[in-house]
């Protein structure tokens, strides 16, 4: 992922794209910073499915992993 900012002299822009990008689908987005609202940070890890790239096996053990650690919190100390 290649991010940056840059402040466009005219209303034209050049974009170079890597050559590992050549061929796949890419996102472009052009915003002023002062425009960006503050987004709302996701409250369960149900909403993160697909974001964090995982295989099935890979989501399967961090699902376990989070069920595993808030049936800690419920226990008996």
């Amino acid at each position: 992922m290649i991010r940056t900012v840059v402040i466009p002299k005219n209303t034209a822009l050049h974009l170079s794209i890597p050559k590992d990008y050549i061929g796949q689908q890419v996102e472009v987005l052009v915003y002023a910073t002062d425009e960006v609202k503050e987004e709302k940070i996701a409250s369960n890890a149900a909403s993160l499915r697909g974001k964090l790239n995982l295989s099935n096996e890979q989501y399967k053990d961090f699902h376990q992993y989070l069920n595993d650690s808030r049936n800690e919190w419920n226990r008996d100390i």
